[in-house]
């Protein structure tokens, strides 16, 4: 395997904005435990090793069931996902993985009937943060639980 670069490193005021921005979250009108969700399905649909690695020791530090985030890529079949846990993922997942020809009114208008229009803007927001992390982290192959002790992840009891 090519030793990639370290682009936090390379460019560190993208870096630094992409963090800021990803930490305005924390301000977001959005539940935590939705945006934990909303980080580990798009990092698997993605195939981010870093970033599911992450997002699902910080659910697990949130205080999210270990079947719950096992059952997330299948949680149409699932009876763990509330309405509004199901209307945040299919969201996730037309917006990861756009259609060409847009996002469908059926599934706006199903998001729609679960949040507000400043909490479809959040989690729209969320939802680009997460991509935009999935993207560089899987371009530069950032090794899965190398910032566990940086970001606090040895409490989720994973490593």
């Amino acid at each position: 395997m090519t030793q990639r670069i370290n682009y936090m490193k390379e460019s560190p005021e993208f870096f630094k904005q992409l963090m800021e921005f990803s930490n305005t979250e924390k301000n977001s009108a959005i539940e935590q435990k939705i945006r934990d969700l909303v980080h580990i399905r798009a990092s698997q649909m993605n195939a981010c090793a870093f970033c599911l690695d992450m997002h699902v020791k910080e659910a697990k530090i949130h205080g999210e069931s270990e079947l719950r985030i096992y059952l997330i890529s299948i949680w149409r079949e699932s009876a763990l996902f509330t309405p509004r846990e199901r209307a945040a993922l299919a969201w996730t997942e037309i917006l990861t993985k756009l259609p060409e020809h847009g996002v469908p009114d059926e599934v706006y208008n199903h998001v729609r009937e679960q949040f507000s229009e400043k909490e479809i803007s959040d989690l729209t927001f969320s939802v680009m943060a997460i991509n935009a992390w999935n993207r560089v982290n899987i371009a530069f192959q950032t090794v899965p639980g190398s910032a566990d002790a940086a970001f606090g992840l040895t409490k989720a009891g994973l490593s």
